[in-house]
């Protein structure tokens, strides 16, 4: 066997290529780049092993993924002083948007700003890949900057515009945005669908309807672009928050005219509107048409429909969306039960907020902030303090604390309840985990002296503070 190992061929530049691409983990694959024939050192010690390009983009692909970034940044090293090879573009587009997953700003705008120095040209691929970085990272003036950069290296295309565009709506500079636009017209670049479907978006989201509605006649009119399901999708959103159900269904109905695909998205929104507005006995209608074009109602249109039943304190027909969901094969999640919490409390239904809170995770369902907020609220609202202390401990230990507002309104509830055992006992809780504030203090301290002497006040405050004191100066 020794000797079949020794004879064996060594590792060739193209045999390398495919290991590389066959080996998933990066620290092996790492290994493997580093030395490839590990059981020929002797007779291959004056023969390099000759790297192309593959082997780099190949382990500096593997290495980015697995955010090795110094591991990667030393491959690059050597790839820049490996003057045989001309790397391609794509590579240190890959590079740069590693780096923009991992938010390391500085790091991709370093290797773009180097790419020369690699001996690459960088074209308007490279400048949009850093520009979507820069806009999903939110730096938007560092995005201004390199798109009036690109002038002085090759010219933006409508992808470009796409992105400030997009950064401009999304920092809130919508009228800079128009300026953009008439920009890119001006230097003759087609406008496309994601142009207009951001315009669209930023119009709906500064509920200016009519100029959105105006853009999209205008983009089919005009500029023979066909408006898809996210324009549509914006449109309806907007239309419904402001009451515009009617007009929202005509859009609907035009898509279903038009052949746009009609996703469970815009199904919600208008379950939702329909319910808000009081037109229950519209909804079964669009919940079929759903299901008739092939659109499965997901969890979204589960929750619209729960959310509006307990509206309308049907709490009956929402645990009844609970079992249609299991049955269609689509889980309840922990919006629909914060949905359903919420619901309860708000009409007084304490008792059966709490078994559903506490069936939870026997349902595979883990509360999450917004539930204990919901229960604990709702347990203060109908003064059930001793269960309120019980959740409250609960979401102290989990990590989550209640809303300001609702802890001094449960302290001083406490205070005119005059259970002092259970108020020290909170007090000592909102202490160690702390969210006390001297308002509390003050109201506390307050109740102590107009009910005891002043001494019981200083004792108070010594029983209270100088452990945590303590602890905190270890």
């Amino acid at each position: 066997m020794a000797k079949l190992m020794s004879k064996a061929k060594p590792i060739c530049p193209y045999r390398l290529t495919s290991l590389l691409r066959l080996q998933k983990d990066p620290k092996l694959a790492l290994e493997l780049f580093r030395n490839p024939n590990p059981n020929h050192e002797k007779t291959l010690q004056t023969k390099p092993f000759r790297y192309n390009i593959s082997h780099y983009d190949l382990i500096i692909t593997r290495l980015g993924r697995a955010k090795m970034f110094d591991e990667m940044q030393q491959i690059l090293d050597e790839l820049k002083y490996d003057t045989r090879i001309n790397p391609k573009e794509i590579v240190f587009c890959n590079v740069i948007s590693f780096y923009g997953r991992a938010r390391l700003i500085d790091h991709a705008l370093q290797v773009f700003d180097e790419m020369p120095e690699f001996r690459v040209e960088r074209t308007v691929k490279s400048f949009n890949t850093l520009l979507n970085v820069l806009l999903k990272c939110g730096k938007f003036d560092k995005m201004k900057k390199t798109f009036e950069n690109m002038e002085k290296h090759t010219g933006p295309d409508a992808c470009s515009y796409n992105i400030l565009i997009n950064g401009c709506v999304m920092s809130g500079r919508f009228e800079f945005a128009w300026n953009v636009f008439d920009e890119m017209l001006k230097r003759g670049l087609n406008p496309t669908v994601v142009t207009f479907g951001t315009l669209v978006y930023g119009l709906c989201s500064n509920s200016r309807l009519e100029e959105a509605l105006k853009l999209k006649e205008d983009m089919t009119r005009v500029y023979n672009v066909r408006p898809n399901g996210h324009i549509y999708s914006s449109l309806i959103k907007g239309l419904c928050k402001v009451g515009e159900l009617n007009s929202a269904i005509g859009l609907k109905q035009e898509m279903v005219r038009d052949k746009v695909e009609l996703e469970s998205g815009i199904y919600s929104t208008l379950i939702s509107a329909m319910l808000k507005v009081g037109r229950k006995e519209e909804v079964s209608g669009i919940f079929e048409e759903m299901r008739e074009n092939g659109c499965n109602p997901d969890t979204v249109t589960y929750n619209a429909m729960i959310n509006g039943l307990c509206n309308e304190n049907d709490f009956e027909g929402a645990f009844g969306m609970f079992d249609l969901m299991r049955e269609r094969g689509c889980t309840p999640d922990v919006v629909s039960y914060n949905v359903i919490l919420g619901g309860l409390c708000k009409d007084g239904k304490w008792r059966e907020a709490k078994d559903l809170f506490e069936d939870m995770p026997r349902q595979g369902c883990i509360p999450d902030v917004v539930s204990y907020r919901i229960i604990f609220d709702g347990l203060c609202d109908v003064m059930q303090f001793e269960d309120a202390a019980l959740i409250l401990d609960e979401m102290i230990f989990k990590g989550f604390v209640p809303r300001c507002e609702r802890i001094h309104k449960y302290v001083d509830g406490l205070c005119q309840l005059g259970n002092e055992n259970l108020l020290w006992t909170v007090l000592n809780t909102l202490v160690k985990a702390n969210v006390i504030d001297v308002d509390i203090w003050r109201m506390v301290i307050s109740k102590v002296c107009k009910e005891e002497e002043l001494s019981n006040a200083f004792e108070l405050v010594e029983t209270l503070i100088v452990p945590q004191v303590e602890i905190a100066n270890r």
